[in-house]
C-alpha cells in the first residue's frame, strides 16, 4: 500500500528545500527523497565547495600581486590543507540538513525516485502517492561524447583531489572551466582550456574578451576554436588530441583532463513517461506555474527547467513559487527581472540584463576602463572594467556587466535597480560607503 502526502519532493538542494520549508510551514504532510546524501549540488558538489578554494586562491593571488611591489613576499597553496579546510563545510552538512527536514516532521527517504503512476513514485520497495509532485533533482555533468571520455574528470571529482597534477587540459569553455582553471593556476599548475567555439557564451562580450587576457596573463592557456576528438591514457598520464578549425590536428599531453562542458538536468532513470511527464530538450516541460504541462499532479524546479538560468537563486525562486501554487492553487508565477550572476574568476566577471558592444536609438551603453580607477590600483589590479546599458526612453537600467574584484557584490546593486526598475536619477540619489567599489558606481553610470 502506498504512502500518502500532501507533496512527495523528489531532490534536497535548493529548489527541494525551500519548497519543503514552505509546505511545511503552511502543515502539510511532506515526504522528501534524495538519491544522493542531502544537501544537493551548490552546497556539496558545486559553488559552496568552489567558493571556498576560490577565496583562498584570491588571497593568494592578491599577496602575489603586491610581490611585484616589493610589498609582500611570494605566496602559495597548500592543496592538501585546502581540501581539509573545504571539507569543513561538507562534511557534516547531509546530516544536518536531513536533521533539520526530520525537525520539521517531514518523512525522509534515500534513493532515487521512479514514476509508477501520474501522482505515485517508488523509492527502492516504497511507493509514495502525493496529492502532488516537485521534481528538483538538480543536474549532473554533461556526456561530452569523445572517445576516451573515461579518461575525463568531472568538476566534482576536481574538488575532491588528494593532489593537484602539474598540468591540466579542460575540455569546454564555459564558467566551470573558467573558475577551476583560475583556482588550478593560483595553486601552480599549468592550465588550458579548449573549447569549440565562443568562451562564456552568457557573459558579455566585451568583458570576456578583457577576462581572457587576465587569464592569459595568469598563466593560462585559453584556445577558441578547438574540437577534442579523443583522449588517451598513456604511462605518463593523458594525451588530449585536438582539431582546429582547419582541420589541423596536434597532441597536448598532461596529467589531468577535466570535463567542463557543461551539465544537463538529472532525470535520467526516474521513469517520467510513467507519470505522463513530458520533456523538451531534456528539461521538464511547465507552465508559468512550474507545473507540468502533461500532468498537473507534478511540478518541477531548478536545473530541470526552462525558462530560467540554472542558478541557485533561480532555483530558490522556482522552488518557492512551486511550494505557492501547490498549497494555494496556481496563483503565483516567476519573476526573472534582474537576476545577476558571476563567474568566479580571478578577477570575477559579474552580469545582469541585457548585453550590447554599443549604443542604439533604444539604448545607451556607458562603457569604463576602471583599470586605473582608486580601488583597481590599490588592490594593484590590471584588469577591470564596466558596462551600462540605459534605455534611453524610459532612462531605467536595462544591463550592467563589471569585471575586477567585489563584481559580485557590487552586480546586486544593479540587479536590485533592474528588478525595482528604478531610474537613471532615482539611482544616482544613493549615497555608498567611501572609498569601496560599490561607491564607484556613480562613476560607472556617468557618459
Amino acid at each position: 500500500m502506498a504512502r500518502e502526502y500532501d507533496i512527495v519532493i523528489i531532490g534536497t538542494g535548493v529548489a527541494g528545500t525551500v519548497c519543503a520549508n514552505k509546505a511545511s510551514a503552511a502543515g502539510m504532510k511532506i515526504a522528501i527523497t534524495d538519491i544522493r546524501e542531502y544537501g544537493g549540488t551548490c552546497a556539496l558538489r558545486g559553488c559552496v565547495p568552489k567558493k571556498v578554494l576560490v577565496g583562498v586562491a584570491e588571497t593568494v593571488e592578491q599577496v602575489n600581486r603586491f610581490n611585484k611591489l616589493g610589498i609582500m613576499p611570494q605566496s602559495s597553496v597548500n592543496w592538501n590543507k585546502l581540501m581539509d579546510f573545504k571539507q569543513t563545510f561538507v562534511d557534516n552538512f547531509p546530516q544536518n540538513k536531513e536533521e533539520k527536514f526530520t525537525n520539521m516532521d517531514i518523512d525522509t527517504y534515500h534513493g532515487g525516485a521512479k514514476f509508477v503512476s501520474k501522482n505515485e513514485v517508488k523509492i527502492a520497495d516504497t511507493i509514495l502517492k502525493g496529492k502532488h509532485i516537485l521534481i528538483a533533482p538538480g543536474s549532473v555533468p554533461r556526456k561530452t561524447g569523445i572517445k576516451g571520455e573515461e579518461n575525463l574528470i568531472t568538476s566534482e571529482q576536481f574538488l575532491n583531489l588528494d593532489e593537484l597534477p602539474r598540468k591540466i587540459v579542460f575540455v569546454g569553455g564555459g564558467y566551470i572551466s573558467f573558475e577551476l582553471a583560475h583556482i588550478a593556476a593560483r595553486a601552480g599548475s599549468q592550465v588550458t582550456i579548449l573549447q569549440r567555439s565562443e568562451v562564456l557564451k552568457q557573459f558579455d562580450r566585451d568583458m570576456v574578451k578583457l577576462l581572457v587576457k587576465a587569464s592569459e596573463e595568469a598563466g593560462i592557456n585559453v584556445n577558441t576554436g578547438i574540437s577534442v576528438s579523443s583522449v588517451e591514457s598513456t604511462s605518463s598520464g593523458f594525451t588530449v588530441n585536438t582539431r582546429n578549425r582547419e582541420g589541423k590536428e596536434s597532441r597536448i599531453e598532461c596529467d589531468l583532463v577535466v570535463n567542463g562542458s557543461g551539465r544537463i538536468a538529472a532525470l535520467e532513470g526516474m521513469e517520467l513517461e510513467k507519470g505522463n511527464v513530458e520533456t523538451k530538450d531534456g528539461f521538464v516541460e511547465t507552465n508559468d506555474y512550474m507545473q507540468s504541462v502533461s500532468n498537473p499532479y507534478v511540478y518541477a524546479a531548478g536545473d530541470c527547467v526552462k525558462p530560467g538560468a540554472p542558478l541557485t537563486p533561480v532555483a530558490s525562486l522556482q522552488g518557492t513559487t512551486a511550494a505557492d501554487n501547490m498549497i494555494k492553487g496556481n496563483v503565483k508565477t516567476v519573476d526573472y527581472t534582474g537576476i545577476p550572476s558571476t563567474v568566479f574568476t580571478l578577477p570575477p566577471l559579474s552580469s545582469v540584463g541585457i548585453s550590447l558592444s554599443e549604443s542604439t536609438d533604444r539604448y545607451e551603453v556607458l562603457i569604463h576602463d576602471r583599470s586605473h580607477w582608486y580601488n583597481s590600483r590599490r588592490l594593484s589590479e590590471n584588469y577591470a572594467a564596466s558596462k551600462v546599458i540605459i534605455e534611453k526612453e524610459s532612462q531605467k537600467i536595462a544591463g550592467a556587466h563589471i569585471l575586477g574584484s567585489h563584481s559580485e557584490e557590487v552586480i546586486n546593486i544593479f540587479a536590485m535597480a533592474i528588478r525595482l526598475g528604478l531610474t537613471l536619477s532615482q539611482f544616482k540619489k544613493v549615497v555608498y560607503v567611501f572609498p569601496t567599489v560599490s561607491s564607484e558606481i556613480q562613476s560607472m553610470i556617468r557618459g
